[in-house]
């Protein structure tokens, strides 16, 4: 979520991988097709530009092949190849020959991101970066506010029920991974409460949903109030019963004006909203389980980070406790539970209202601040004394695209989260595992890959979870969807990321 030998040698080019003529081919029907039905006139007309200048014989396509050294290595589970997007000649330089070489596998192509945002008229995407970052001072406030409330929030926690006496705070998501953009606005953090043994058993064929129950003489007698008529330890009755201490010492906040949000349908956060003018923030709070036991067998093929951080930190991570959230199924039937209730007229009324259902889910976000924290094949990447790369830079960009694509087309796109854009990074970081991959002034041609890997997997409704890869997380269902961000993003790439200058 070792050293250079660990990682292994490097593996020989896929026997199965396609012609370079195929791989362009599939690129012209796949990006720029999306492109064109994007938008219509600006989107359609650079499409067919860029499209012009491949069949030209521009000289990146005559270049020397790439080295076998850069061949993929790993791909995503139910992966496949790596991602056939077009390139340009403009793009091709803007890296230099030799990185370019070792960044992109032999025959693979990537979208034309560095022609289109380095043209006159567009913004460039460091200068975009630079825009995202957060100021110390609005962070310093913002931390320190949290930190207050939540310890206080804690502490009170701790000494009214024995049921949550052994939680311990885990801060979690982008502001600890250090990739949040623009405002320190949201925080999340993990209540953890260790757990002896449980029995997890699957609840549905994505091996991420589990029922939880106790296996024989367990020490948490404290948690028996927890359990259903079934013997299963209740996500709804646990969140529950947090979710009453905490509104109740939140009105003992004295620095801070501090309030509970309404409970989200299925969410496994109880939100805190801090006033603090003239912006709000935002802190979820999430009740999370640490089982020391073997993570299930769905994980066994997950988690392919051999080639990128090496054999040793992924038995490492492996080796590490299991977490759970309380975090409903879709799929779980939602308990409806009937209420009476009396009208003005006196009229007895029974009242329907549905509950979070029973079901807990697999939670890596321990592993993946881990991975994003230490994300270099060697040790020493980012590091003050080292090369510096532009990975985390990658993924702000595009979780800053996909943020502002939400906010203009809201409707169309809830089912996206930021979650999706952190599972296609990791896959990013798998396929092309070196440090030199991802070189710090390659900023322009290293955002291509990694878009144009986003592109492929919309185009199929395929993003295996980086650690359970028989779960898709861009159902079939949700094609209309998938295809609606894909248009939208080959709109946005063709006319030079307007959607970077606007503002919401």
């Amino acid at each position: 979520m070792g050293g250079r030998g660990e990682r292994g040698g490097r593996r020989g080019r896929p026997a199965a991988s396609r012609g370079r003529g195929a791989v362009q081919a599939a690129a012209r029907s796949s990006s720029l097709g999306r492109g064109r039905s994007a938008g219509g006139g600006p989107g359609a007309a650079a499409a067919t530009t860029l499209r012009g200048a491949r069949r030209d014989g521009s000289a990146a396509r005559r270049g020397p092949p790439a080295r076998r050294g850069s061949v993929v290595r790993n791909l995503p589970a139910g992966g496949g190849e790596a991602p056939a997007a077009p390139r340009s000649r403009a793009a091709a330089a803007g890296a230099p020959a030799a990185r370019r070489r070792a960044a992109v596998p032999d025959g693979a192509v990537v979208p034309p991101v560095a022609a289109a945002a380095s043209s006159s008229g567009g913004p460039r995407l460091r200068e975009v970066l630079s825009r995202l970052s957060l100021g110390r001072q609005d962070v310093s406030e913002a931390s320190g506010l949290v930190n207050q409330v939540v310890s206080q929030l804690i502490q009170a926690i701790r000494s009214q029920e024995g049921s949550f006496g052994s939680i311990e705070r885990l801060g979690a998501g982008s502001y600890y991974e250090h990739v949040k953009i623009s405002e320190p606005n949201e925080f999340d953090i993990m209540l953890v409460m260790p757990v002896s043994r449980l029995q997890l058993d699957e609840c549905d064929d994505t091996g991420a949903y589990y029922y939880l129950t106790f296996k024989r003489n367990p020490k948490e007698k404290h948690l028996f109030k927890f359990l259903d008529e079934d013997g299963k330890l209740s996500a709804f009755k646990m969140l529950q019963a947090l979710r009453d201490i905490i509104k109740r010492e939140v009105k003992n906040i004295k620095n801070a004006e501090v309030t509970v949000k309404r409970r989200k349908a299925g969410s496994p956060a109880i939100t805190l909203q801090i006033k603090n003018p003239p912006a709000e923030i935002s802190v979820d709070i999430i009740l999370t389980l640490e089982v020391q036991q073997n993570w299930p067998p769905s994980t066994q093929d997950g988690l392919k980070i051999e080639q990128w951080l090496g054999r040793k930190v992924r038995g490492q991570f492996r080796n590490k406790s299991l977490y759970l959230v309380a975090k409903q199924n879709k799929r779980e039937k939602v308990l409806r539970v009937a209420d009476t209730g009396t009208n003005c007229c006196g009229t007895v009324l029974t009242i329907l209202y549905s509950t979070l259902g029973n079901t807990w889910r697999l939670s890596f976000s321990h592993i993946e601040k881990d991975m994003l924290n230490n994300h270099g094949s060697s040790k020493t990447c980012c590091e003050s004394d080292g090369l510096k790369c532009c990975r985390k830079g990658c993924l702000k960009l595009l979780k800053y695209l996909l943020e502002q694509l939400k906010m203009k087309y809201t409707k169309q796109l809830e089912k996206f989260c930021s979650y999706h854009v952190k599972t296609a990074f990791f896959h990013s970081c798998v396929m092309w595992p070196n440090d030199t991959d991802w070189h710090l002034g390659d900023l322009d041609y290293c955002f291509q890959k990694y878009l144009g890997y986003f592109l492929d997997c919309l185009q199929k409704s395929e993003l295996p979870h980086f650690f359970i890869p028989q779960y898709n997380l861009l159902s079939l269902e949700d094609k209309a969807s998938n295809d609606f961000l894909s248009r939208q993003i080959n709109y946005q790439l063709n006319n030079r990321f307007p959607i970077f200058q606007e503002r919401y």
